[in-house]
């Protein structure tokens, strides 16, 4: 027999007492488990939502600069009204380069509608001026094709590389005036014919000025002032150069420019490197996690740059001033097939086709930027947005039937924040 004072007391917790502790345990657990996917969820929504108000900014950004200098030609430009008199003097007009070479189109990129092309004329056989459709050119798109035809960039597609379904297109140039060379007093001289035309052309690297070697052998010339210029190939190159033989000029003796005032700050460029064609569209690109989305992609002279991802949608609207002095806001096709045009220059190609693409004085820009990757845990309302160019002005959902393209017809996920930004630019080589 056992003594009592021998006996251990023991204690402990009873199951019920350990099932309570467990459940309180789960409780806390879950309590913080949910805080944290909360936060998570919260933490992922607006740092995609940072990301996509700060991309926007830049890519209207990048847009709009662009946009302002299309049509400058050194410190002049091609658009707005010239009010043409009876004698035909050009008063408070804008005159575009004259050309006097045989190959413009082969010296320039992205040319999306050739000499020949419906409704525009056959390749000139005389000296004639910069036509507007040259000068810039939009292009509508829906989610099957493109109006008028484009070219030059890639085709529509869902696939990595191909143009984003149902993006726009515009091709606008202008001359970066900070290349060149200063001709007269101790800068480059000019050598005249008896008749005032050029003769020759001797360049010296000015400062801040391209070595003279720039200027390669078969490039376009461009001589410019304040208020004219003209377009000519030229023999040689280097550090001299003078007016092309006649096969390669337009109309014989005509290939060559009249010289210009030094009075004038007149300048020489080289048309194939200094005249840009800047070309924007959407293409599609590849995330890290094996999804897609659409970036915007800037073509200068036609090597591709990408800008920003994200940008979903891309469209124009141009608004041009018709020969009345009102201003329209008109789609690429209206613009590319009106008629109803401002006095320009005077006309050498039989017509003025696509003149209105010189009366555009102004350019509304949308895009519809995405956070780029899918956020599963998003509310239906949080991915709702509006979109102007789907006539959308209350948020609706990605696959709404209003749309003129959906998400998942470009092959995005729907499950993302989307916002539109738009900017409306006024052109500043544009003088009514």
């Amino acid at each position: 027999m056992t003594s009592p004072r021998l006996r251990v007391h023991q204690a402990g917790v009873t199951l019920v007492e350990l099932m309570i502790a467990m459940v309180l345990g789960l409780l806390v657990s879950g309590g913080i488990i949910t805080v944290f996917l909360t936060t998570s969820h919260s933490n992922r929504v607006q740092n995609q939502l940072a990301r996509l108000q700060e991309e926007g900014r830049y890519a209207i950004g990048r847009l709009v600069g662009d946009l302002r200098m299309a049509n400058g030609h050194y410190c002049t430009n091609t658009g707005g009204l010239a009010n043409q008199t009876s004698s035909g003097v050009l008063l408070d007009g804008l005159r575009s380069p004259m050309v006097y070479a045989n190959n413009l189109v082969g010296a320039m990129s992205d040319v999306t509608t050739n000499w020949g092309a419906s409704p525009y004329p056959a390749k000139p056989t005389s000296p004639y001026y910069f036509p507007s459709f040259l000068a810039m050119r939009g292009y509508d798109c829906t989610r099957t094709s493109c109006t008028p035809v484009v070219s030059k960039v890639p085709n529509m597609g869902t696939n990595v590389d191909s143009r984003v379904v149902g993006s726009s297109v515009l091709t606008l140039r202008y001359l970066d005036s900070s290349k060149g060379w200063a001709l007269g007093g101790a800068n480059s001289t000019v050598t005249t014919d008896a008749d005032g035309t050029v003769a020759a052309i001797d360049l010296k690297q000015g400062r801040g000025e391209p070595p003279v070697t720039d200027f390669e052998s078969g490039d376009l010339a461009m001589l410019a002032n304040c208020s004219s210029a003209a377009i000519f190939a030229v023999d040689g190159g280097g550090a001299r150069i003078s007016p092309a033989a006649v096969s390669t000029a337009l109309d014989g003796n005509t290939g060559k420019p009249v010289a210009l005032q030094p009075q004038s700050a007149p300048r020489l460029f080289d048309f194939k490197k200094d005249f840009l064609t800047v070309t924007y569209y959407l293409k599609v690109v590849a995330n890290d996690d094996g999804s897609t989305t659409g970036a915007l992609i800037r073509r200068v002279n036609g090597k591709d740059s990408e800008m920003v991802r994200g940008v979903e949608r891309l469209d124009f609207l141009y608004g041009v001033e018709d020969s009345n002095g009102n201003t329209s806001y008109l789609t690429a096709a209206q613009v590319d097939g009106g008629t109803n045009c401002p006095p320009s220059v005077p006309v050498k190609l039989g017509n003025d086709p696509g003149c209105l693409w010189r009366g555009v004085k102004s350019i509304e820009v949308r895009i519809l930027m995405s956070g780029q990757q899918a956020l599963p845990t998003l509310a239906a309302s949080d991915t709702r947005y509006t979109y102007a160019s789907d006539g959308i002005t209350e948020p609706k959902p990605p696959a709404d039937a209003g749309r003129s393209v959906t998400p998942a017809q470009q092959g995005f996920d729907d499950r993302m924040l989307r916002r539109e930004f738009s900017a409306l630019v006024a052109l500043r080589n544009y003088n009514p």
